[in-house]
C-alpha cells in the first residue's frame, strides 16, 4: 500500500535529502526494518520524522503510548524504545496485510511484550480505550484525523503531546478545492477542517512542522474534554 504524497516533499528536495541522509541513523534490527520498508516503497514515517521523534520522546519519556495506524509496526517499534521498563504502547490497524506485517516486525525485534496491537476499526476501538496516554501518535486515514480528535484528547494526560503525521497532503492543503483531484477532494477538505478546529481552539496549543509530509504537535495543557 503505497501512499504517492511521500514522494513530494514539502520543502526543498535537497534538504529533504540533506536530512534524510546525514542524520544520524538507527543502530540494530530497527533500521534492518527503516531500510527494508524504504528499499520496498512501504509508507513508514520518513528518517527526518524519525530523528524528531526520537529527540520529543526523549524528552517526554512517556509511560504510556497509543498509536492509531500501526501499518508494518515501525513506528510502534520506535516509540516503544522510549516506554521505559514498565511502559507500554497500544497500537491500532484495520488492515490484515499491514497487522500480518506488524506482527512479524515485534516478533523480529522481540518487542511482543512492549506492544498491544489492536486490530479493527480505530473509529469503533478508541471509544472503548479507557487509557490515559502520555504520547499519541495518529497516522491513519487523513479524512478521519478531525473525526478521531475528540477521543485522542479525552485519552490524552494533561500536558501530554498529541503528535498527527502527514497534514500538509502533498503541499497541497493549501490550494483550492477546485484544483484538487475530485478522489482527493474529501481528504483536503476534512483536513483543513481538523487544521482550523486545532488552530483556532482557545484551549490547544500547537505546532506545524515541515518534517516528511507535514506534522502537528498539539498538547493540551488547559483542555478538558467534556466526559
Amino acid at each position: 500500500m503505497q501512499n504517492e504524497m511521500m514522494h513530494r516533499p514539502v520543502v526543498k528536495t535537497e534538504l529533504v535529502d540533506y536530512m534524510r541522509s546525514q542524520q544520524k541513523s538507527l543502530t540494530g534490527k530497527l533500521n534492518i526494518i527503516e531500510k527494508d520498508a524504504n528499499k520496498r516503497g512501504v509508507p513508514i514515517i520518513p528518517h527526518e520524522t524519525v530523528v524528531f521523534m526520537e529527540f520529543l520522546l526523549g524528552q517526554i519519556k512517556p509511560q504510556q503510548v497509543l498509536e492509531i495506524g500501526t501499518a508494518i509496526g515501525f513506528s510502534a517499534s520506535l516509540m516503544a524504545q522510549y516506554v521505559g521498563g514498565k511502559g507500554h504502547v497500544t497500537t491500532i490497524d484495520r488492515f490484515d496485510k499491514m497487522i500480518a506485517e506488524a506482527k512479524e516486525t515485534f516478533r523480529f525485534l522481540e518487542l511482543e511484550d512492549k506492544i498491544t496491537l489492536l486490530e479493527g476499526q480505530a473509529a469503533d476501538i478508541l471509544p472503548t480505550l479507557k487509557g490515559s496516554y502520555d504520547f499519541i501518535f495518529m497516522d491513519s486515514a487523513k479524512s478521519k484525523y478531525i473525526e478521531f480528535l475528540p477521543d485522542c484528547l479525552r485519552l490524552l494526560k494533561k500536558e501530554g503531546v498529541l503528535m498527527v503525521d502527514d497534514v500538509f497532503q502533498g503541499g497541497t492543503i493549501l490550494q483550492s478545492e477546485k484544483e484538487i483531484p475530485r478522489g482527493k477532494r474529501g481528504i483536503h477538505k476534512k483536513l483543513n477542517q481538523f487544521l482550523d478546529t486545532v488552530n483556532q481552539h482557545p484551549d490547544l496549543a500547537s505546532s506545524l512542522l515541515p518534517l516528511g509530509d507535514g506534522v502537528m504537535l498539539i498538547t493540551n495543557s488547559s483542555f478538558a474534554y467534556p466526559k
